[in-house]
């Protein structure tokens, strides 16, 4: 990994120094370490024994300490190619992309045309967040090595930060095509297709996937969200059998629930909840699955679950007031109903639901009133109920004037 082209540059009969350079012959990096040390000390000005202390300190892994050795040598012969390479090298090791930039761009431009400097100096420049540059830096490389899967890779991802995703998944696949440990990287690009709201490319690179599970489960989401239920279940099926998370398991019973197979639904969600007795989302959910069985009371129960647990959430005080509507339990309907008023969030759906329940109960006046005030909200939203509520007014009116 490290240029060692300056090994054999030192002058005259340092002992300390031909010390050094045999004990890093001899891989004895500590000795090494000492003896350029002692070098440096000597002679200030020699930029090989800071070049080679350097190099030793790379070589037992010490990046921290090899990096003040090697900004030495570049302060004593600036320009330095190899010091120039191996310190942006180092500094790329240490997760510091932008400090290496200046170094790695000296070195491309003391060897233009070759691979590793470009190469490192792409890998920089995408670490800083100027993937522009990068592009260009991965391009230069592969220019020298074309059957490089990191620089293929490393373009890829500049491409993919520039938005432009078609040209990305190219080289995505070239990288993968010469190194098959890449494959798994195109599902980084479905990802980010998603993240696009592109469909369509996201669910043909996961089906490239069959037996990985996450990609499975993205893929029946996608499906889900495509209004092709039928079509996920056999995928989130798969991903629920090797990776049984909430995540998939609620994918699956989405899936279920809109292919109109609720029985199926419904243990899963059981499952879930068996684990997390406080999920608010899992538990709404199971709510629903019973209440389109028709389960209105049980429905209900889980619904006043919910709204325990999120005593400001509006949809769980409405669904629970529905529920109760349709379960004929009418006082704790209205309870309901008075929840999401007071939370501020009454729709016309909900008043004509009170009048609803105002009528059932004999409050004759209270439900006219309601009647009129949903009439008078909704203005043509729900003809349907308008109608109704328009007919159920009349006669209430005659009966209120007798």
């Amino acid at each position: 990994m490290w240029s060692t082209g300056l090994l054999i540059l030192f002058f005259g009969f340092q002992t300390n120094y031909e010390q050094g350079i045999k004990a890093l012959d001899e891989k004895r990096y500590d000795a090494a370490v000492e003896n350029f040390t002692k070098a440096a000390a000597d002679d200030p000005h020699d930029y090989t024994a800071y070049f080679n202390l350097a190099l030793a300190y790379s070589l037992q892994g010490k990046d921290a300490e090899a990096v003040p050795a090697y900004k030495k040598t570049l302060e004593v012969k600036p320009d330095l190619y190899q010091a120039n390479l191996n310190l942006g090298i180092t500094l790329l090791r240490m997760k510091q992309s932008a400090e290496a930039v200046p170094y790695l761009s000296s070195a491309a431009a003391a060897k233009p045309s070759e691979y590793r400097p470009n190469y490192n100096l792409g890998a920089a420049l995408l670490g800083a967040g100027e993937a522009g540059k990068a592009q260009q830096a991965f391009t230069t490389a592969l220019a020298a090595d074309p059957k490089s899967p990191d620089a293929e890779l490393g373009l890829a991802h500049a491409l993919a930060k520039l938005n432009n995703l078609s040209e990305a998944e190219g080289h995505y696949r070239k990288a993968a095509e010469l190194n098959p440990a890449y494959r798994n990287d195109l599902l980084e690009l479905g990802s980010l297709y998603e993240a696009q709201k592109q469909a369509k490319e996201a669910i043909a690179i996961y089906q490239e996937f069959p037996d990985n599970a996450a990609a499975q489960e993205r893929l029946g989401v996608l499906l889900v969200g495509g209004e092709k239920p039928a079509d996920a279940i056999p995928h989130l099926e798969f991903a629920v059998s090797k990776s049984p998370t909430p995540a998939n398991r609620a994918a699956l019973a989405t899936a279920y629930l809109k292919n109109n197979q609720p029985d199926k639904a419904l243990p899963l969600v059981d499952q879930m909840l068996a684990s997390n007795l406080n999920d608010f989302d899992i538990r709404m959910l199971r709510g629903r699955i019973v209440r389109d069985q028709r389960k209105f009371a049980e429905a209900a129960q889980d619904f006043q679950l919910a709204a325990k647990l999120k005593p400001d959430s509006p949809q769980a005080w409405s669904e629970l007031a529905v529920s109760l509507v349709l379960a004929e339990n009418f006082e704790p309907a209205l309870a309901a109903l008075d929840k999401v008023a007071a939370l501020g969030a009454e729709r016309p759906g909900h008043v004509y639901w009170r009048a609803l329940v105002l009528d059932k109960i004999n409050d004759r006046k209270g439900a006219l009133s309601n009647y009129q005030r949903f009439l008078a909200m909704s203005n043509g939203q729900n003809p349907d109920e308008e109608f109704k509520a328009r007919q159920r007014a009349k006669l209430l009116e005659r009966e209120l004037h007798k």
